[in-house]
Parts: structure tokens; sequence; C-alpha cells
């Protein structure tokens, strides 16, 4: 079995390698040396350097208190999670699915081996617990595919210890730098290793977005990269992840519709079908657990006298089960080859790009005309259904300017770097009113709900007055909704006059 640590660690360099005197650190009141381990670790990726592009580490390592295969996740700067399976002599299914969005069907290869001389030492409190380990590693880089030779150098480590502050890891580089020690200017050893031992070719160098094409596709890339990215996360069933994954796809659906005049839509279109297969997918369990947490809420509310039947029983019934991990259905989905076929058609357009003729143009009347097209639609479903009794059609309509709106949203959110100031306040227009328009969705979901509980209970023989009542206070909600509108849409109808 797997097991996940967070690592938060900052890695040193110095010209004379030496490890300077860290007892006057503030909160340190020993240092203990912990002497010698030898590392052999020998590193994982596809030829192109997949993982490594991605800041993903994937290692078979021995030596040391942690012998096994260790994958490391980017969480932040300095801060990673190192997902950790017994030694073995291939690699384990359990990390293997986790870099799978990265890798798809390429077998990733021993790409570098390192050798490593540790030298240890355990900062301690007046208490004697550990604040951080720090170790001067001497390093031995192997080329194994790849490029050919090797590389040698030495290095600073400070890792902070579990639970610790990492506000101590300031002070420690307060004192480090004082001592002529630098922050790296590798992410890790193994960018490090890869780039000194690399064959030498020349590489285009990266360019700012200076045409529409540009800015649209940063923001197609940055929405594939977050699918990509966010795949272990879902399968461990980190918090969040699902609907982030949610997001990115609708992000992308909504930049190729909102930007079909910059990216040809025979292209993309059936791109956006498969990203709208996967949202579906992935909020089969997401809609009905935020659904669940509303009703439950409501019921909170209710005055025990007048809670009548069984009724959190039977919205824990209907919410059913959450498991402890993702789901299996979930994991086949990430796991299945129209996922996988998925991602590689994203690959495909970011690398070839179908650009059309407005791609080639400057960026703010391209992108600017684009988000007004959009918000003009907006205009017109906010307009229809303000002009709608209150009612079944009117529900329709509301959710139609919303779906329309987040659009609208995402489509100001990709213009931001082309457009600046106006298009962040089209964003924040557009997300306050997504948020209204998605509480009264929210409300008619619920009512259909409490209807659909409501008959299973009196069929059952249970009384259906507090889902009646729970009924009435959605109701409510909803019509102090569409109180609301009207004066809210006055206050943002001109957001686009800016851009």
């Amino acid at each position: 079995m797997a097991d996940t640590k967070r690592e938060i660690e900052r890695k040193y360099e110095s010209d004379d390698s030496g490890l300077p005197d860290l007892t006057g650190v503030a909160g340190v009141e020993a240092v203990v040396d912990k002497g010698v381990v030898h590392l052999d670790a020998t590193y994982y990726d596809t030829p192109d350097e997949r993982l490594v592009a991605s800041s993903v580490t994937l290692r078979r390592r021995t030596g040391g208190s942690d012998a096994g295969w260790h994958l490391k996740l980017p969480v932040s700067e300095g801060v990673r999670d190192e997902i950790r399976a017994p030694l073995s002599d291939t690699l384990p299914g359990e990390l293997a699915a986790l870099v799978r969005s990265r890798v798809r069907d390429v077998e990733p290869v021993p790409v570098i081996r390192l050798r490593s001389d540790r030298d240890v030492r355990h900062l301690l409190d007046a208490d004697g617990q550990l604040l951080a380990e720090v170790s001067v590693d001497a390093v031995h880089a192997e080329r194994l595919s790849g490029g050919v030779g090797d590389a040698q150098w030495t290095e600073i480590e400070v890792e902070l210890a579990d639970g610790g502050d990492p506000a101590f890891l300031d002070k420690v580089e307060k004192r480090l730098r004082k001592a002529g020690v630098r922050p790296s200017r590798s992410a890790s050893k193994l960018a490090r290793a890869l780039a000194e031992t690399a064959p030498k070719r020349n590489r285009p160098a990266g360019k700012d977005p200076v045409t529409a094409g540009d800015h649209v596709l940063a923001y197609v890339r940055a929405q594939r990269d977050a699918i990509v990215a966010l795949d272990p996360a879902v399968r461990q069933d980190v918090e969040d992840s699902v609907h982030g994954m949610r997001v990115a796809t609708r992000r992308l659906r909504s930049a190729f519709k909102s930007y079909g005049k910059v990216l040809d839509r025979a292209v993309t279109d059936p791109i956006g079908d498969e990203l709208k297969w996967l949202a579906g997918e992935l909020g089969v369990d997401r809609d009905r657990e935020v659904l669940s947490e509303r009703l439950s809420a409501a019921l909170d509310e209710v005055p025990g006298a007048l809670v009548s039947g069984p009724v959190a029983e039977r919205l824990s019934a209907w919410a059913g089960e959450r498991p402890g991990g993702a789901s299996a259905r979930l994991v086949g989905v990430l796991d299945s080859r129209r996922h996988l076929a998925l991602l590689d058609a994203l690959d495909a357009l970011i690398a070839d790009p179908p650009l059309l003729g407005a791609a080639g143009r400057k960026p703010r009347k391209v992108i600017a005309k684009a988000v007004r097209k959009d918000f003009r639609k907006v205009a017109g479903l906010v307009g229809r259904a303000l002009e709608l009794e209150p009612g079944t059609d009117r529900d329709k309509a509301m959710h139609e300017a919303r779906k329309k709106t987040k659009r609208t949203r995402y489509a100001a959110e990709a213009a931001r770097p082309a457009l600046g100031k106006p298009a962040k306040s089209m964003v924040k227009s557009m997300k306050a009113l997504q948020n209204l328009l998605g509480e009264h969705q929210d409300g008619v979901m619920a009512r259909r709900t409490l209807r659909e509980l409501s008959a299973v209970a009196h069929a059952a023989g249970e009384s259906a007055f507090t889902y009646g009542l729970l009924y009435g206070r959605e109701e409510q909600r909803a019509a102090a909704v569409e109180a609301e509108l009207p004066g809210f849409w006055d206050g943002i109808r001109g957001a686009a006059d800016a851009l």
C-alpha cells in the first residue's frame, strides 16, 4: 500500500559546499550529527520527459530509511506530496495509475541514476523535538537514456519536520544567506541532472503572447494542464479535486465556443463534445452531494417539533453513502480509452492549433469582440427571464441565463491578459450574476427532489408535512432571488461598455 507524506523543503548551493553553523538560528537548541547515508535512486520518465515537464518525479530508491518507490507531485513552490510504495522490481500499479494522465500509453523508462552521499544534521528545539533536517548531498548523476554523460555537484537541502511551521525555514534561510549560501537554480536534483547531461541542442526561446491566437492558446493550454494535473488528486479523493477538474473542462468548452473566430470549431466542436462527456461523468456524484448538503442544512434549521417522520434518514438514503476514496466508476473513467484519447486530442490541438484568420490579429479587438458577443447573449436571456411570470418557464429561462453567464465569465477570464482591468471587472460581474442565478437553480432542483421524497414518504405511510415545509422555504428563497435580479442586473448591464 502507498502512503502520502507532505514534503516542505528548500534547496541551496554554495561555492565552498560547506554547511555553516546553524546553532544561531532562532529556536534551535541543538544541531545533531546523524551521520552519512548512501542513497541510490533511479528516476523514471517518458522519453520526451513529460513528468519532469510537469514538475513530477518518479523514482526507485535504495538506502536510507525510506527505500522504495517515490512519486512526488507538486502542491506549491517548495511543497510536494510524496507518495511512497514498497520496494519492488517493477513500478507499482497504484503509482502507475497516478501518472497515467501524463504518460498515457508510454511506459516510463529509467532516465537518470543519482547516487548521493547525504551528510545529515537534525535541528532540535529546547524540548528535543525535530524542527528540520538539513543535509549536505554530494551527488553523482548518470544519464541512462535521452543523452550521455554524467555530472557531479553538492547541494544543501533543508526539509521541515512533519507538522512544522513553514516560517521556520525562513529563519534557516536567513542564516544560510548570511553565510553566502544561495537558493538552488534547479527545482530538483532530477531537473539539474537532466539539464547538465542533456544533448546539446538549440531550443527556441519562449515568447510572450502577441496575437489573439497566442492568448487563446495560452488559456487552452492552462486548462489542459489543469485536467492532467488534477488526475492524481481525483483518484485520491482530494477535496475539491473533482470540482476543479470539472471547471477546467467547462472553461475549455467555453473557450472553444467563445473564440470560434480564433480556433476552427470544425476541429474544436468534437473535442468539446468529449469534454462535455467528461464533465458529466465528473458531475454524477458531485451534483447530488451539493444538493444533499443544501437539503440537510435546511432540515437542520427546522425546529424539532416540526420534523415529522424519518426525514433525515430518507435524505441520507437518497444521498447515498459516499465512499472513502474515489469511486471505482470514476477511476474507470480516468483509465478509459475514451478519456486518454481526449487528452491526446487536446495535446494535438495545442501542438498544431487550427488557427483561423482572426488568430493572427492584435488581441484587444478580437478578444473584446468575443466577450461582448457573449455578454449580449446573457443580456437577452436575462431580459427574457424578467419578462416572464414566476413559474416553470421563468425557471428555465434563468437556468439558460446562468449557463451563458458562466460562459461569458470564462471568456472574460481568458481575456484578462489582453484586456486587463475591464476584463477583470467583467469576470467579477459575471461571477456574482452566476452565483445569484445558481442559487435559484439549486432551489429548483431542491424543490424537485423534495416532491419526489414527499411522494415516496407518502407511499410508505409517512407524514409529508416536513417536506412541504422545506418546499415552501425553498419557494421563498427563489422568490427572493427573483425579486433581487432586476436591480442586480441594472447594476451590471453596462459591464461590457469598458471592453
